[in-house]
């Protein structure tokens, strides 16, 4: 017959091996945190609407307390809140998007909530995250990236003002290519290779998936 000690202190061990699972279960991130990512998914306000998911990789790791709890290169998965065509009157294409998880290397999957910050080149116009595209007029921010094995690298080039000024990494014509496309076209282009800056809006524990409440 086992004595009442080593039941207890089996019941001990049991207790301590099940709280360690559970906080490996959860993560709490505070406010303010970043997550910046490179977007894997092109979007459109042509050919997506909303509600379709988006898929990006970590570019800069995520820290806890000292602890890298996020290793660049993680994924991380999104989806469009809000996607509006270019109208007849301001001519703007519109497009929010919010992450809802991030995985690390290892596959734990993680649920969150963040919003746009910031976009590479791009116009975010409001503390929504709101991505707003090229006006009617030519006005307005467009982003195009990675134009083509061709360019022979990553392209950025970035279309405003009445002229559609030019800068970036691409020349010729390309970079001439891709300005006639941004002032012809309305709608907003948030392509792959885009780097984008997310921002956790509040302290918020993010659960594992299929961890259970």
């Amino acid at each position: 017959m086992r004595s009442p000690r080593l039941i207890l202190t089996a019941a001990a061990i049991l207790v301590m091996s099940t709280t360690s699972v559970a906080a490996d279960d959860t993560i709490t991130l505070p406010a303010g945190s970043q997550i910046q990512v490179q977007l894997i998914t092109t979007l459109s306000s042509k050919t997506n609407q909303a509600g379709d998911m988006w898929s990006a990789k970590l570019v800069e790791p995520i820290f806890l307390k000292g602890k890298e709890v996020f290793p660049e290169g993680s994924f991380v998965d999104g989806h469009i809140t809000y996607l509006k065509g270019p109208g007849h009157a301001k001519g703007r294409g519109e497009m929010r998007l919010l992450v809802d998880s991030i995985a690390n290397p290892e596959g734990a999957k993680y649920n969150i909530v963040a919003s746009l910050k910031d976009a590479e080149g791009a116009n975010v116009k409001d503390q929504e995250g709101t991505l707003q595209g090229p006006g009617k007029d030519g006005k307005g921010t467009a982003v195009e990236t990675g134009i083509g094995a061709a360019a022979g690298a990553t392209v950025g080039v970035i279309a405003h003002g009445g002229s559609g000024a030019l800068y970036g990494a691409g020349i010729g014509a390309v970079a001439g290519l891709v300005h006639g496309a941004l002032k012809k076209g309305k709608d907003i282009i948030v392509p792959a290779g885009l780097e984008m800056t997310f921002v956790i809006p509040r302290d918020t524990t993010a659960r594992r998936a299929g961890s259970g409440q």
